[in-house]
């Protein structure tokens, strides 16, 4: 459809403020507004350190789910990961009951001011507990860093793979040809000029795709039709509208060969729905709609929901949406 107002835009926006139960990103207290279009919810929700030129996608894609809503789905459930923050490894069993059933778990490491011995501390801890194991540095390490850290996480048993050891295509490149473990790129797809990019240099061996950044279920499922590697679908720390549409476009792949990283709902104390219990590790691929009553409860100050329109208005003029 055409574009719409952004009057009409602004009058559907609902702000909302999501308590967490530990800290992630480095925040406590996850905003994003929320879109009630006629087509449906969509999610903005683009952290607050992104200009407008980022921003502008992950408001894309917000847009095209709430006034052109969601493509039909191949499957009716989707396999998820466990998310482990970089906690200790005492606070690991209390992490992982919170994803009952699941059999996959991405384990955080390389987080500022903890060492590599946390890490394999922790990695070991939820090995104990589950069978397979990812972890993600968010490009945390150096490529000789990455070699070290990646052999000693992998000393104790196997890691499915290794998310974004480093910040370049070039570097993820070096690591791959230096370890046995498979490569997975985030950030250096999402954040790319060209998501592509990191494909056709031959440094990874997995793509995880973001709905939100990416500029929506349609743009996302556009680029992994050109991906000759596997795809894992992956949450941007989304409320349960935006876990929705990450549902709803791994269920519109064509195959799914991973566990994806949707099943973040459990590191918030309260979401905007009620939260999907995963059944034998498995999350349904439909949208989800927010309850009125919790929008009320968790709607964030007047401050902040005036701070989230201007942020609106400012990535208005670079949307790409309609393309």
């Amino acid at each position: 459809m055409s574009r719409p107002a952004l009057a009409d835009v602004l009058d559907r926006l609902h702000v909302v403020a999501l308590p967490m139960r530990v800290r992630f990103r480095g925040i406590t207290v996850r905003e994003v507004a929320l879109l009630d279009g006629p087509a449906g919810w969509g999610e903005f929700g683009a952290f607050g350190e992104y200009g407008p030129a980022e921003a502008a996608h992950w408001l894309d894609a917000a847009l095209t789910a709430a006034y052109d809503g969601m493509p039909a789905v191949h499957r009716a459930r989707i396999p998820i990961n466990a998310t482990v923050p970089a906690v200790s490894a005492a606070e690991v069993p209390q992490v992982l009951a919170r994803f009952p059933g699941v059999r996959t778990a991405k384990v955080k490491v390389a987080e500022p001011g903890q060492t590599l011995a946390d890490d394999v501390a922790r990695v070991d801890a939820v090995r104990a507990l589950v069978p397979t194991v990812r972890v993600d540095a968010n490009g945390g390490w150096s490529v000789q860093e990455a070699v070290t850290a990646v052999r000693a996480l992998a000393a104790d048993g196997p890691l499915e793979y290794v998310e974004q050891p480093c910040a370049t295509v070039p570097e993820l490149a070096q690591v791959r040809r230096r370890v046995d473990v498979p490569i997975a790129a985030d950030e250096s797809i999402r954040k790319a000029e060209d998501p592509l990019h990191v494909v056709r240099s031959g440094a990874a061996d997995v793509a995880v795709l973001k709905v939100a950044p990416l500029g929506g279920v349609a743009a996302m499922l556009a680029i992994a039709e050109q991906i000759d590697i596997p795809v894992v679908v992956s949450s941007a720390l989304d409320s349960a509208v935006g876990i929705g549409a990450g549902l709803v476009a791994a269920g519109a792949l064509p195959s799914l060969r991973h566990a994806c990283g949707l099943g973040t709902g459990g590191l918030f104390v309260e979401d905007v729905a009620e939260a999907r219990v995963a059944v034998d590790g498995y999350l349904p691929a439909a949208p989800v709609d927010p309850d009125p009553a919790r929008l009320a409860a968790l709607a964030a100050p007047p401050e902040r929901a005036r701070w989230w329109a201007d942020r609106v208005r400012a990535c208005w003029p670079l949307l790409s949406w309609p393309s």
